[in-house]
């Protein structure tokens, strides 16, 4: 950076008025200006250290640019929501939404492969072994694309398949081409949800949660533009959502990979850093893979609690109720519940790097204090959200936002609230099993995340698959009573309550103990 008193000490001693002293002066002007400038961008998205500070203010530090960068995501899905909600027909809404967690599955393996590669890197940032790190970054460019190849070509393969599962088919032919356009384009896409979340864990790993905010506010605009364009513009229906989705994100994920490069030095590889060995490639793998399966584990128990919720949208006869009451309604209230749930995702994230560093430090005291002091911070979030939500279930106000009024019935809000009134009361269960799985997968531990997943999918199964026709007595349809709806909804608190009684034996013997075993 260009020293301001040197460049002043031009002024002295000479003739001022001569050109070639104008040009010297205005030319040390610009670049003194400029690299002010960059200096303060830098200092901007300047990495944090994990490993020092008060634990509980640099986790909030870290974790507000991840928030608000789950709350942009929220707006991609907000964005498709309005949008949709406002030019397409209810079965095209109703396949949108039915399709939610069957992209959820893949995409979600996704990000949970990049979640658990990144532990293994912020590990070796908390060592300060600057190779490793870079090593670290060239595995999990190879395990990336490799993870995208198949997953793309198997969620294409199933999607026929998977439909027919959340019970999607072509005796509803206007739900059904909405729901098969939708996922086709998005499964095409993988390899842009992979990449942005790929680079976006690389940065977080090293204490940079600032630029993926910042290329992600670029990536919500774009999706804006694109929505607009291919929705109204256009007019390509479900299919056009998802292509304005797809192409901000790969965008996004290109402009943020080139921004690395450039930003950070230290990221550049060399062919010395791809000389991978099998060791490097299996620690990414233990951890990666536990979490990707956990992460798609849980889609497939939100799977079949909407399976279990288009039953109520059915008549006896197998047709579906004209405006989709209860999938419009639950898709509506499980979007503001996406919506709230982004403060305990920004923590839970924070936790993971917060966690990984310093385990890699070998500082355990102060994971636990970090961890500790992190769950009463979720406490209060949980608190939040749920009044939040209450009043925005109030004469059914969330629905407004999400679905236009010609799609907003008594019956849609009536489904929409149930939902609510089962979730919300019991969010602090919800923010102490993000917090638990997060502490506990930044330690490394992830076998232990795998079988929470896995408890929560059995949960739901369970209580979606029986509940229902338990309190109905018999199969559900669009006759049901209420509180059969209400039995279904249950499957989320019952699933996050089996996933954190589980969580506690790590957190007893990992999180509390003063050390750790090798």
């Amino acid at each position: 950076m260009l020293d301001k008193k040197l460049f002043f000490s031009y002024n002295s001693g000479g003739n001022e008025n001569t050109k070639e002293l104008f040009v010297m002066k205005s030319i040390f002007h610009h670049t003194y200006n400029a690299a002010q400038l960059t200096n303060k961008k830098h200092r901007f998205s300047e990495p944090i250290d994990l490993t020092s500070g008060t634990p509980w203010k640099v986790i909030l530090k870290y974790s507000l640019p991840i928030m608000l960068s789950y709350l942009l995501q929220q707006i991609y899905v907000l964005t498709d929501a309005v949008i949709c909600g406002q030019t397409l027909s209810a079965d095209e809404i109703a396949g949108v939404n039915d399709t939610f967690a069957l992209t959820f599955i893949f995409l979600q393996f996704a990000f949970g492969c990049t979640a658990g590669f990144s532990v293994i890197t912020a590990n070796r940032v908390g060592l300060g072994d600057k190779a490793g790190v870079r090593r670290s970054f060239a595995s999990q460019i190879l395990l990336s694309g490799t993870t995208t190849l198949v997953l793309t070509a198997l969620s294409l393969s199933l999607l026929p398949w998977l439909l027919r599962i959340i019970n999607v088919t072509t005796d509803n032919i206007g739900v059904y081409r909405a729901a098969y356009s939708y996922c086709f384009v998005m499964f095409i896409g993988i390899f842009a949800q992979m990449g942005y979340n790929f680079i976006c864990s690389i940065l977080r790993s090293v204490g940079d949660s600032v630029t993926p905010l910042v290329f992600l506010v670029l990536s919500t605009l774009l999706n804006i533009g694109l929505d607009l364009w291919f929705l109204i513009g256009f007019r390509w229906g479900a299919a056009g959502a998802a292509s304005a989705t797809v192409l901000a994100q790969a965008l996004s994920a290109v402009a943020c990979f080139v921004y690395t490069f450039v930003r950070y030095p230290e990221l550049r590889l060399n062919k010395e850093d791809f000389r991978i060995s099998k060791a490097d490639i299996a620690s990414h793998l233990r951890q990666g893979l536990p979490l990707g399966l956990q992460f798609s584990v849980l889609a497939i128990g939100i799977i079949t609690m909407q399976g279990a919720v288009i039953r109520f949208d059915l008549q006896p006869d197998g047709l579906m109720v004209a405006g989709n009451p209860a999938q419009n309604g639950f898709g509506a209230a499980n979007k503001l519940v996406n919506f709230l749930m982004v403060y305990f995702n920004g923590l839970g994230s924070a936790v993971v790097g917060y966690n990984a560093q310093n385990y890699g430090k070998g500082d355990y005291a102060r994971i636990r204090k970090g961890t500790n002091q992190t769950l009463i911070i979720m406490l209060v979030f949980s608190a939040a959200c749920t009044a939040i939500g209450l009043l925005l279930s109030i004469g059914g106000v969330y629905q407004h936002i999400f679905l236009s009024a010609d799609k907003i019935s008594s019956e849609s809000i009536r489904y929409g609230n149930l939902y609510l009134y089962a979730d919300m009361p019991l969010y602090m269960i919800l923010g102490f099993l993000i917090v638990m799985r997060s502490a506990v997968q930044g330690t490394g531990r992830s076998e232990f995340t795998l079988g929470a997943g896995i408890a929560e999918l059995v949960s739901r199964v369970l209580i979606c698959s029986f509940l229902p026709a338990l309190v109905n007595g018999g199969p559900t349809n669009a006759l049901s009573s209420s509180g059969a709806f209400y039995v279904l909804c249950l499957g989320d608190p019952g699933a996050w309550t089996l996933a954190s009684l589980l969580l506690l034996y790590p957190y007893f013997c990992y999180i509390l103990r003063e050390k750790y075993p090798n």
